[in-house]
């Protein structure tokens, strides 16, 4: 009997919702583009999918490929801004007018909503975000990506019928329940959470689990593991995360609402200043720096003439110490010519049969190669064939290996040597200027990324509470997790901006004011200048990547250097920061009593919940502003 018009109703509709045959591998051969729906069908409500029923109503082909380039036609007028190695994805490619849509009626599906189980955000491919449904029967049905973005509109659209409960120990799990909570409030009620049996709290935890039951979180905990379990299992199952992510923020120890509605107050007014442009006035007779805090103020508002940088930067990196006399220089550049030398004798004395038998140095010495002969070659330090340059930079890069054998060598390390040596002029020089520089980065170079993850979580944490609107869009568009900053955080911008725009701006962090971690504000203020073309845009992951990415020499230094100033001094100022901003910015350090403390975690959580204002207040009267003459 066929279906009357008063029996159908249509709630919610989504086009541009990919359905993924094989979601470990995404190409148009296993990729169904189609429709999301939610209908109610006599009366009872059900979630939908169903691919495009003519070729005419296409959506645009999303098409990705592997860096062995398999599948798909390569736009090779897309240029990235940076070595394919670095990519998010390697190439682009082209949209395609009709996407030619198989018999794909074997995969639609309609699934009352009394019967789906969980909604689960899960990566299966970097930067590429798919939402797989569980029915009640423990049978996950095939991943949806959202192209065009959707899924919070998805997300509310739902809750009209059912509750979606965010999972405190997987953050991309949503667990679905009845409108009906009488039998989640049995569940709390044998746990002990709620006093008051209220179903008002119900729906509160509903909402919120974390600010309305801190006190039992551990008891949360344990209901909330048998509950992850997919119907008719007995284990546990999560999917795999990408390792080159970022962590999430609900894996992170402790909880914390970073976005909530803190009012920051208004931005304040920065002007630069003028670079440090004398250097003795500010030596003793036996030439120690008698002011080495009024330097690092200068430098920081306003960099270094060129003409000081050559012996200034040997003071920010390290190389001598700011109360060392002019003879106490000389016998550490000494030492220091001497220790060099013989460290690079070591690598300049393996014999190609050795080195046929140690494929680490093997290794690192075909990586420098690779790398010396495509670094900054349009500086004429650099430039041209057989340039003493570059064998000054392959003779330090290898020395390194030696200096740091299990750090090595890893691709940016040229980048970072590059602006020492083209300053210094001078091999030894640079060559320890590099180890005072890898010092502050390392981290960012070791195979686990850990340092890299959080600092991406660091910045997610900045951005949500400096501009949630934006962070909300990025987040819609599966931009969330900032990946398309990767690079800028791991060599410091180094390819954003010019060659002598780099130059001040390490210079300037070096100067280690006003705050720890300043690039992630630099970062922030970026972002920031970008967000009217992002926000209100039919930008997706694809075209954010590639707007983010064609920024690469079109930013103006000093409005970045003014816009992350301004961002440090608005937050500083402000007396309800939540925790993890401070501690970002390193203005708050817990006692060693906190750290050690078993009940550190609901400490944390106190602060925030009831005395933030006066760790805040407290916190931010330490914190040092730079003073300007």
């Amino acid at each position: 009997m066929e279906q009357s018009v008063e029996d159908y109703k249509l709630i919610f509709e989504k086009e541009g919702v990919y359905l993924h045959t094989n979601a470990k591998r995404s190409n148009q051969e296993n990729t169904i583009p189609g429709f999301i729906r939610i209908v109610e069908r006599v009366g009872v409500p059900a979630l939908e999918w169903s691919p495009l029923e003519d070729e005419g109503r296409s959506a645009p082909a999303v098409l990705y490929t592997k860096k062995d380039g398999e599948g798909g036609e390569e736009d090779t007028n897309f240029d990235p801004g940076y070595e394919p190695d670095w990519a998010v994805i390697s190439t682009v490619k082209k949209d395609r007018e009709q996407v030619p849509v198989r018999d794909s009626g074997q995969w639609s599906f309609s699934l009352p909503l009394s019967e789906l189980y969980s909604l689960r955000r899960a990566r299966f491919s970097l930067g590429r975000n798919f939402l797989v449904l569980t029915s009640r029967g423990g049978d996950p049905l095939p991943p949806l990506h959202f192209h065009r973005g959707g899924t919070r509109e998805l997300f509310r659209a739902l809750q009209y019928y059912i509750i979606l409960d965010q999972s405190p120990v997987d953050g991309r799990l949503f667990l679905a329940y009845p409108q009906d909570s009488g039998a989640l409030s049995q569940s709390f009620d044998k746990l002990q959470l709620l006093d008051d049996g209220g179903s008002d709290l119900v729906l509160r935890f509903i909402q919120d689990p974390y600010a309305t039951t801190f006190g039992g979180f551990s008891k949360v905990t344990n209901f909330f593991k048998a509950a992850l379990r997919p119907p008719d299992s007995h284990n546990p199952s999560r999917t795999t995360q990408d390792p080159s992510l970022p962590p999430q923020s609900d894996d992170e120890p402790g909880f914390e609402l970073i976005t909530c509605g803190v009012e920051l107050g208004p931005r304040p007014r920065v002007t630069r200043g003028r670079p440090l442009d004398k250097w003795e006035e500010f030596l003793d007779p036996e030439g120690r720096v008698k002011n080495p805090e009024r330097i690092k103020e200068m430098v920081f508002r306003g960099g270094i003439t060129p003409s000081l940088r050559k012996e200034a930067w040997k003071f920010l990196l390290g190389f001598y110490p700011w109360n060392s006399t002019t003879k106490e220089r000389e016998d550490i550049l000494r030492l220091k010519t001497d220790e060099y030398f013989r460290m690079k004798v070591q690598w300049k004395s393996v014999s190609e049969e050795q080195e046929m038998r140690n494929s680490l140095l093997r290794g690192y010495r075909s990586l420098i190669e690779r790398d010396v002969s495509r670094t900054d070659r349009n500086n004429t330090f650099f430039s041209g064939n057989d340039n003493p340059g570059l064998t000054l930079l392959h003779d330090v890069l290898m020395t390194y290996c030696m200096y740091n054998f299990d750090l090595g060598y890893v691709q940016g390390m040229s980048d970072l040597l590059s602006p020492l040596l083209f300053v210094t002029q001078n091999e030894v020089e640079s060559f320890w200027c590099l180890t005072g520089f890898m010092e502050l980065v390392h981290q960012n170079f070791e195979e686990s990324q850990e340092a890299m993850k959080q600092q991406l979580l660091q910045l997610t944490i900045l951005l949500k509470a400096l501009d949630p609107e934006l962070y909300d869009f990025l987040d819609s568009q599966d931009s969330g997790s900032l990946c398309f900053c990767f690079r800028w955080l791991l060599i410091w911008f180094k390819r954003e901006f010019s060659f002598e725009d780099i130059l001040t701006l390490w210079e300037v962090l070096w100067s280690r004011l006003p705050c720890d971690n300043f690039h992630l504000l630099i970062a922030c203020s970026i972002l920031q200048s970008q967000r009217g073309e992002l926000i209100g845009s039919d930008h997706d992951f694809n075209t954010i990547l590639k707007h983010i990415n064609e920024l690469t020499m079109k930013l103006d230094l000093q409005t970045v250097l003014v816009g992350a100033e301004a961002i440090y001094l608005q937050l500083i100022q402000c007396k309800e920061l939540p925790l993890k901003v401070l501690q970002v910015l390193g203005l708050y350090v817990p006692s060693s009593s906190e750290e050690d403390s078993p009940a550190s975690q609901a400490s944390e959580t106190t602060h925030l919940l009831s005395s933030q204002s006066e760790a805040c207040a407290a916190s931010c009267s330490s914190a040092h502003v730079p003073t300007y003459p």
